[in-house]
């Protein structure tokens, strides 16, 4: 079985930081490539970061670059995202997404809150 948990969410102060991860299980993880997508009420779901299957890779939406690391440590089937320097607009639920072609596993999602 399929699964994807995120976890890290919270609440957090705006510049603070936050690191998420998301644990895998029931795929070839290394065969997958890696995103993190945020969501908020009302809005479509938003590409935050990506990284490919070995880790070369990388690329960040411009709202979040230089602020957030996305990583991956594939002996742990996990992968991460290392948040800094939070906004308040940084608040949404973090999803975790494996991709492979036409295959799309995701996860329940965690709630992070930038709020003073």
């Amino acid at each position: 079985q399929v699964q994807l948990v995120e976890s890290g969410g919270g609440l957090v102060q705006p510049g603070g930081s936050l690191r998420l991860s998301c644990a895998a299980s029931g795929f070839t993880f290394s065969h997958y490539a890696m995103r993190w997508y945020r969501q908020t009420p009302g809005e479509e779901r938003e590409l935050v970061a990506a990284i490919s299957s070995f880790g070369s890779s990388t690329n960040y939406a411009d709202s979040v670059k230089d602020r957030f690391t996305i990583s991956r440590d594939n002996s742990k089937n996990t992968v991460y995202l290392q948040m800094n320097s939070l906004k308040p607009e940084d608040t949404a639920l973090y999803y975790c997404n494996a991709v492979q072609l036409s295959v799309n596993y995701w996860g329940q999602g965690t709630q992070v809150t930038v709020s003073s």
